[in-house]
């Protein structure tokens, strides 16, 4: 018998060998073991695939050193893919791959100057939008972003930061009706319709995970970072299918597991 399962593409880019460079807000800068951030990435994909995901690998950008961050290049829906303009000047250049890749799966719609978009500044449940108003997003961007999305029947609507990079560093969501969240960079109010899983305070970071519903056997997984066991434990004490993975060189970047990948859910495949 043939099961239909639906089909999730992950769209990567491999670590650029300037990655040592990259753009840093709030982390002090340490040493990056390029070699070493491009085997984690590697078995980044590896779990992606073993999961059930399509990886499709973007060309490699050797001059940009924050390019293996796809996901700050674009945000996308059901129905439309929303080209970024990263709140970064240096990171500009990383979006052109990215919309000819996500052509392929969606129609294009883009943010444009003087707006600021960054893609890991976006959070979405259901049908309800949140986008952080960080150092890297302006109110133009989610002015922009909530024109582009408002004919799909999407409610936009900006979010206070205080203390981290991005939305998605404070809060995701884990299961339906379900998010991991840091109060302490985060207003827990603006998510009270649902239900919350607070970080442990040893692992501020914790809150960047990435859910994966691929229709794969093992059912919806979240995946996250191995240094956060604790918040991980809390999580699977709630039911969630918790898979971890080593991506400390990556995290010294600013980097976490949504930045890695640009998941976009499509048409059934055919899968024995």
């Amino acid at each position: 018998m043939t099961i239909r399962r639906p089909r999730l593409v992950a769209i990567t880019r491999s670590v650029s060998p300037a990655f040592a460079e990259c753009e840093l807000t709030h982390l002090t800068r340490e040493p990056i073991d390029v070699g070493l951030a491009r085997r984690q990435h590697a078995a980044y994909e590896a779990l992606l695939a073993e999961l059930g995901c399509e990886v499709e690998h973007l060309p490699e950008e050797p001059g940009l050193p924050d390019s293996v961050f796809v996901e700050d290049a674009a945000v996308v829906v059901d129905e439309l893919a929303v080209v970024t303009r990263p709140g970064t000047e240096s990171r500009r250049g990383e979006t052109a791959s990215v919309a000819a890749a996500l052509a392929q799966h969606r129609p294009l719609g883009r943010i444009e100057a003087l707006a600021t978009l960054d893609g890991g500044d976006v959070l979405r449940i259901g049908k309800r939008v949140f986008v952080g108003l960080s150092e890297r997003t302006n109110r133009e961007g989610v002015a922009q972003l909530a024109a582009l999305l408002a004919p799909f029947g999407y409610e936009v609507e900006g979010v206070p930061l205080d203390g981290c990079l991005h939305l998605k560093t404070a809060v995701t969501e884990v299961a339906e009706g379900t998010v991991v969240i840091n109060p302490r960079w985060i207003d827990r109010a603006t998510f009270g319709a649902y239900k919350q899983v607070e970080v442990d305070d040893e692992e501020p970071f914790a809150a960047n995970v990435l859910r994966v519903a691929s229709g794969n056997r093992d059912g919806e997984v979240v995946v996250m970072p191995a240094a956060f066991p604790r918040t991980a434990e809390r999580l699977a004490a709630r039911g969630v299918n918790v898979r971890t993975l080593d991506v400390s060189e990556i995290a010294k970047a600013e980097g976490g597991v949504t930045c890695c990948s640009i998941l976009v859910a499509g048409a059934p495949s055919g899968a024995e």
